[in-house]
């Protein structure tokens, strides 16, 4: 949600000298001595394990990775370090408050360590002998946190003489490095899946969002004891980039529960609370609230932007020591369960996430996506059409929305804002597809599929899998899953759409011409790589804006001579593109 450049970073007190967040580069370390196996055998993230392997093994729910994510990172410490220091001596130092699980090193504004105890009062101990720093001129605030700043009392004797360790780039690959992964894949199948490795969220990764969540709401409870903040969108759906926003949730749920362990008797306690007239004026001033304690107290979080009177208001912000652009909402749980159901499709069938992230590599590529606000269309648009895509296969290699509600038990019963969200929790439920077709097939006829579409006519709906009469004229309607009146792409123009048609018929020829030419010598840039070039149709209708169908219809006709196994063979596409920098 947060947009790119998001957060002027005129506050910074951590760091005067800069005023850019930096991406993270992490270490990552062995954990010697009372420090648990080594990360390698770490759990890791849900659809981080290699494609094909995730089917044939059991599915945790959504809730319960999220449960365990949560305490993983409520015993976790972020600490700004020297940037050299003596791993095994700081590791010692730190074990004496406490076992530690695993810890892992990354390079921001300087060297940062995120240590994991094994127990949650280890933390507490380490807190009780901290203390808060004396800053001459400037005074400090004195909160404590869990992000705590490493000096060394004598610098020159702990000094590491170890090796440099390995550095761990967490941000896609370059274009150029991608071209060459690609360009190298023994086949286009191997192609979706080395992309989707590379962008995928790493374990590091993924447990530094938690942690950046989980110091929010040691801030938030302040005012709400029991609130719990939550990461939701592309940081837990399994379809996050890295480099991705941060979306949190701030859920106050806990506070109007009423506990009848504790009401018994001719008597109800009630709290006292102040009234406003309406749930979007309370969600306001809360946001207000929380937004000012992150501008005065919360470390390392600068940029504030207190954007209350959005459709959904937010705080925007920018986490300094983690490098995350941070949007911060409440009253927002329907895009928890979209959160939620998308977790659920990726891990149905390890070729959905292989798909989904080349299609957006594709569509960034093109400029079809753009991370400005505009009539561009959205990666959660894009990620409903593959998933329809994928209902409409036969057989079926995802069930509709309708069906994972058949499968639902009564504690899966959901109602929000008179929205029903009920789907089945548990994913060992939900009996695997039969299908068998290859990647290389399913990319190739998504784009046929979408370059046919009667998008004049016809909606995208993922609840019943069919393609449907569109209630109005938007050029691209996709109905939202819980909340059926709303269209997600009603801001996509009728340009962007044919745009995407025009793309997707081009794309779906290149790809048959290089199934055509078979396992011949690659002189030339192929498969998926092929599909990421600068696109014939766009260049001409830079250079002639008014004619634009002739170029589809160009595309088009290729396509219809294809299906029909003509034997024509038309200048390669292949041939006039020439590499681009940008994907």
């Amino acid at each position: 949600m947060a947009a790119c450049g998001v957060g002027m970073l005129a506050r910074s007190p951590l760091c005067s000298r800069t005023s850019r967040v930096l991406r993270p580069v992490f270490r990552r370390l062995n954990c010697p001595g009372p420090v648990a196996a080594d990360l390698s055998r770490e759990e890791q993230p849900p659809g981080s394990v290699e494609t094909g392997s995730e089917d044939k093994i059991p599915k945790k729910r959504f809730s319960e990775v999220q449960k365990e994510r949560r305490e993983q990172a409520q015993r976790t410490v972020l600490i700004h370090c020297p940037n050299k220091i003596n791993e095994r001596k700081f590791l010692k130092y730190l074990s004496q408050h406490g076992p530690i699980n695993n810890h892992f090193f990354y390079e921001g504004f300087g060297l940062y360590a995120v240590v994991e105890f094994c127990r949650k009062d280890s933390v507490y101990s380490l807190q009780g002998g901290i203390h808060t720093p004396s800053l001459g001129t400037e005074a400090a605030i004195p909160f404590k946190s869990r992000f705590f700043n490493l000096k060394l009392k004598n610098p020159s004797s702990q000094i590491s003489e170890q090796p440099c360790v390995e550095t761990t780039n967490q941000l896609p690959p370059s274009s150029k490095k991608l071209f060459e992964i690609l360009y190298y894949a023994e086949s286009i199948d191997d192609q979706l899946n080395s992309l989707l490795r590379k962008f995928q969220l790493t374990e590091e990764n993924t447990k530094l969002r938690y942690l950046t969540c989980s110091f929010i709401e040691d801030i938030a409870a302040a005012y709400f004891p029991d609130c719990t903040v939550r990461p939701f969108g592309s940081s837990v759906n399994t379809f996050g980039k890295l480099g991705c926003d941060l979306d949190m949730f701030l859920d106050l749920d806990e506070f109007g529960k009423v506990s009848t362990n504790k009401n018994v008797g001719n008597f109800l306690m009630e709290y006292q609370v102040k009234n406003v007239p309406s749930e979007r004026i309370a969600t306001q001033k809360i946001l207000s609230v929380i937004g000012e304690c992150l501008d005065h107290l919360g470390p390392g979080c600068v940029g504030i932007q207190k954007i209350l009177n959005a459709r959904c208001p937010l705080v925007r912000f920018s986490h300094q020591p983690s490098g995350f652009q941070c949007d911060l909402t409440t009253n927002n749980r329907i895009a928890l369960k979209s959160s939620e159901l998308l977790y659920i499709y990726g891990a149905l069938d390890s070729r959905v996430r292989a798909l989904v992230f080349s299609v957006r590599c594709w569509a960034r590529a093109h400029s079809l996506t753009s991370s400005i606000p505009g009539a561009w269309i959205t990666n959660f648009s894009l990620t409903m059409m593959v998933i329809f895509f994928l209902q409409r296969r036969s057989p079926p290699i995802l069930p509709t929305l309708d069906s994972l509600k058949t499968l639902a038990d009564a504690e899966d019963k959901c109602i929000i804002e008179g929205n029903n969200c009920t789907f089945t929790h548990d994913l060992n439920k939900i009996k695997p597809s039969g299908n068998t077709e290859t990647l290389e097939l399913l990319l190739k006829e998504f784009f046929e599929y979408y370059g046919n579409f009667a998008f004049s006519k016809n909606s995208i709906n993922i609840r019943q899998g069919k393609e449907q009469n569109k209630p109005d004229s938007s050029p691209l309607h996709i109905q939202n899953p819980f909340e059926t009146s709303l269209n997600i792409s009603k801001n996509v123009s009728q340009s962007q759409i044919q745009k995407f048609v025009d793309l997707a018929r081009e794309s779906a020829w290149i790809l048959e011409q290089d199934n055509k030419n078979g396992p011949s010598p690659r002189i030339r840039p192929w498969g998926l790589a092929a599909v990421l070039l600068p696109s014939v149709v766009n260049s001409k209708s830079l250079t002639t804006k008014k004619r634009k169908k002739p170029g589809s219809e160009t595309v088009k006709n290729l396509l219809e001579s294809i299906k029909s196994n003509s034997t024509e063979n038309p200048l390669s596409t292949n041939e006039k593109r020439t590499m681009s920098s940008q994907t």
